[in-house]
């Protein structure tokens, strides 16, 4: 399977896998928390564009809502109003 994007040479794909490759274990946990950490932030960041009524509280479980489900959100927070993402 190919996974080099459609706009990147094949030369230039070969150095960017071989740059991940030689990361370490903890640089690479590093990264993927990062990232994770970052689309969070994206995720909410579409949220407050979508809902600028939302205070941060209310826009933090409309996230929530949005990566749980409605079915675990519900049973985390039984009682909160079902705020659209």
């Amino acid at each position: 399977m190919d996974f080099r994007p459609g706009d990147t040479d094949e030369t230039t794909y070969q150095v960017w896998v071989q740059a991940l490759r030689s990361l370490t274990p903890e640089q690479r946990l590093l990264n993927a928390l990062q990232l994770s950490e970052q689309s969070r932030e994206l995720a909410l960041a579409g949220i407050r564009l979508r809902h600028p009524e939302y205070s941060d509280e209310q826009a933090e479980l409309a996230l929530r809502r949005w990566r749980w489900g409605d079915s675990i959100f519900r049973e985390v927070y039984p009682g909160a109003e079902l705020l659209d993402p």
